[in-house]
């Protein structure tokens, strides 16, 4: 696997991560979380010579979704996205786009994806893991093969996603840090969607020492 980061400039004022998967026997690509700067995405798929089969979102923030429509309008691709955040896909007061200095956006999944599913990038398989908590339907998407988990805005270094927005949750997002990210090998990396790539390892003391507060 080809993996290429791009750091996207948004209103926000904190860079969103869009990552670029590329599998060099099928030339499939998906990309995940394209938040804006569509051209430099494209280009570098050009360079790649890569198919899109997928944009993935990981949530339905503005500022992880703005550059979606163009993206598939120049190079197709089915959009992904957790049932329980596809509505918010459409609501300006779940995704926040009116708050965060854009334009509505309205965009409609192509496929509703669940907790468990498996996605295939040519010969890649990557497991959707429903991790709750900054949205309702935030997802984490994790490769077993390559070591690597894209964490959207779920597991930061250091700390974890906001949860004082619409269908957040403080006690779902440490439960789906505790329960469902930090059970993976402690070699995994961690993509998150804003700031520095970490692993699981290095994660780990964090919860450990907050959860026994917690419960």
């Amino acid at each position: 696997m080809i993996l290429k980061e791009l750091k996207i400039s948004t209103w926000i004022g904190d860079d969103t991560n869009c990552y670029i998967l590329f599998d060099e026997e099928s030339k499939e690509t998906m990309v995940i979380d394209p938040a804006g700067d569509v051209e430099k995405i494209c280009e570098m798929i050009d360079i790649l010579q890569g198919n899109l089969k997928y944009i993935y979102l990981t949530h339905c923030h503005g500022d992880h979704i703005a550059g979606v429509t163009e993206l598939k309008n120049k190079k197709g691709g089915k959009i992904l996205i957790h049932r329980f955040d596809a509505e918010g896909l459409n609501d300006e007061n779940i995704n926040l786009s009116s708050h965060i200095g854009l334009p509505p956006i309205e965009l409609e999944a192509d496929s509703r994806i669940d907790d468990k599913d498996l996605i295939h990038l040519g010969n890649l398989q990557f497991l959707v893991i429903h991790t709750p908590g900054h949205t309702a339907g935030g997802t984490s998407l994790y490769c077993d093969t390559e070591k690597c988990v894209f964490t959207g805005d779920t597991l930061f270094r250091g700390t974890w996603g906001r949860t004082d927005l619409p269908t957040s949750n403080f006690e779902d997002i440490i439960k789906s840090i505790t329960n469902k990210l930090l059970v993976l090998p402690d070699e995994t990396i961690v993509y998150p969607g804003h700031g520095k790539a970490t692993m699981i390892k290095e994660e780990k003391p964090i919860y450990l020492e907050l959860k026994p507060k917690l419960w």
